[in-house]
């Protein structure tokens, strides 16, 4: 979405109600889609301050790079450095820096965005680079005649050679664009990664001309040699006291759109203190540096929750990107052959992340941290355990594996209102539901064979009908599921038997694996025994057992 985008752009396109209709025009506007600095401060937007933190990067480092997933501020980041180098503090009165930043010269600012050279045939991405190079650094008086990316390098380092030094600034986004973009095509890839390393080589070898450069992408490829010219450069994407210089921290959220909580909480007829804890709930998780303490918001799940508050609480985020590549090939990948894999405990050593040495070196792990889909919980020493970001990525993922399992969704699987179901329906129904998403399954793809496969199957199904917040895994192998529904508790218990087994035995059997889960009570155990039901099918030669407790 272009940067120049305002909020009644998105309004008539999206065919949301007037402003009138959601919120008190006495609020400051919110910077929905505007990445731009000078445009929210111009127009009174709401702008939270990092400026503070802003400060401290500019004056500790000269080389920065910073990694982060899509939509988390990144290029309005480079913008607020744009505007801060170009004239100073003039577009940042009653901001923290505006006390802290004490110079008065005005720089010749070189902004790069690489996602618009991105190109699928290595020609036209070239001249795209081409252009995109020349037409950035023309604005200072560069030129060049030819369209070669040799001949211009070879100009642009003799320009950068005449330049006064400590005069430039650059500023590059979305570095790894084109990178990324290729990821399938290891030839393509290491075509584009030898044109974009000699353009930072370049800058590498005439380093005095620059007073500051600052590079930022969502993937570090900083183990490819592609940034290794550029001398003293600080990685700070993993870095503690920069774990919140994008997204909203929970106390960002109530220091700045406290209006919007409160008017929110009263057309969902809430308090506001509740929706901040559903809010903070649903779409706080994320965790980008090393020692697992600062969480953060994405702030367009936030604002696009604020502006209309009643669509409820959406996947903004997760939807905004589609369905990638990376996350189709992430389903496909060996690690998720097996239901059970997907909300198993992930891990990555800190060394891991962040370094490959080509695109194809990638760990999966590795590539859905970097990308957001994955975030960093805690650290065990060198190693950082990683799970879904948040209930928000939880709930979509769930959404979109189950879809991969099933090859449909689960509605067209036949499972209507299955939450609503589950709270309501006698167990006979319950089984049956169950047995139209194993008949569904695709079983050549992957691998639903076992009671604990089975019951990681019907807990995505769960997440993906957001109950994601009711359900947990019982029992000492993870052989049965709990599920609290409104005013009832639903416990399923598999067992694996033989297809020549009588029924009496298939229940005795699954009777056994009721009573090796943590039921809390004799009382409720024999509830379970008494509502014994039908067999479902897995496999050909695989059959289990599902017991429902209804504790209503």
């Amino acid at each position: 979405m272009p940067a120049t985008w305002d909020f009644l752009r998105i309004r008539q396109c999206l065919k949301w109600p007037e402003l009138s209709e959601v919120f008190s025009m006495s609020l400051p506007t919110l910077p929905f889609g505007i990445s731009s600095f000078g445009n929210i401060r111009l127009s009174d937007r709401v702008y939270v301050d990092k400026t503070a933190q802003i400060f401290f990067i500019v004056d500790k480092y000269s080389r920065v790079l910073l990694t982060r997933p899509r939509r988390f501020g990144k290029s309005l980041l480079v913008s607020v450095l744009n505007s801060l180098f170009r004239s100073g503090v003039q577009d940042f009165q009653g901001l923290k820096i505006e006390k802290l930043w004490q110079e008065q010269k005005q720089y010749k600012v070189v902004r790069l965005d690489f996602s618009v050279t991105c190109s699928s045939r290595f020609e036209r991405f070239e001249l795209n680079f081409v252009l995109h190079l020349l037409n950035s650094f023309s604005e200072h008086g560069f030129q060049c005649d030819s369209y070669l990316l040799p001949d211009l390098l070879e100009k642009l380092s003799e320009w950068l050679e005449g330049q006064k030094p400590g005069s430039l600034v650059l500023l590059v986004d979305e570095y790894e664009a084109p990178l990324t973009a290729t990821l399938e095509d290891p030839k393509l890839f290491n075509l584009i990664l030898k044109d974009i390393s000699g353009f930072f080589s370049v800058i590498g070898s005439r380093d005095s001309a620059f007073r500051f450069v600052f590079i930022t992408g969502i993937v570090n490829f900083k183990n490819t040699g592609m940034l290794s010219e550029l001398k003293g450069l600080a990685d700070i994407s993993l870095d503690p006291e920069h774990g919140s210089i994008v997204g909203f921290t929970t106390q960002e959220l109530k220091d700045y759109f406290s209006g919007y909580i409160e008017e929110a909480a009263k057309r969902l007829e809430t308090e506001p203190e509740a929706l901040l804890q559903r809010l903070t709930g649903y779409y706080d998780g994320y965790c980008f540096e090393k020692s697992a303490t600062v969480k953060v918001m994405n702030p367009w799940s936030i604002m696009s929750f604020l502006i209309y508050p009643k669509r409820g609480f959406k996947d903004h985020w997760f939807q905004t990107g589609g369905q990638p590549s990376v996350l189709k090939e992430f389903f496909r990948s060996g690690s998720l052959k097996d239901p059970k894999n997907f909300t198993a405990v992930k891990s990555i050593s800190f060394s891991q992340l962040g370094g490959p040495v080509e695109g194809k070196s990638l760990s999966e792990e590795d590539l859905m941290t970097q990308t957001g889909y994955l975030t960093i919980k805690s650290v065990d020493s060198n190693i950082a355990i990683v799970d879904y970001s948040t209930e928000e990525v939880r709930h979509a993922m769930a959404g979109m594996y189950l879809h991969q399992l099933l090859g449909k969704t689960i509605e067209q699987a036949g499972v209507t209102d299955f939450a609503i179901r589950l709270a309501k329906e006698n167990p006979e129904t319950l089984v049956r539901m169950f047995n139209r998403l194993l008949e569904s399954v695709d079983y050549a793809a992957y691998s639903v064979e076992d009671a604990t496969s089975v019951i990681a199957l019907l807990q995505i199904a769960m997440i993906d009908v957001g109950l994601a917040q009711v359900i947990k895994v019982i029992g000492k192998e993870d052989s049965a599921l709990e599920v609290h529904v409104g005013e009832r508790t639903i416990v399923l218990a598999l067992e694996y038997c033989r297809p020549d087994q009588k029924s009496g035995t298939v229940a005795a059997s699954c009777g056994g694996a009721i009573r090796r889960t943590d039921c809390r009570n004799a009382e409720q155990e024999k509830r379970v025994l008494e509502n014994r039901h039908s067999v479902f099918q897995t496999r050909q030669t695989n059959y289990s057992m599902v017991r429902c407790l209804n504790s209503s």
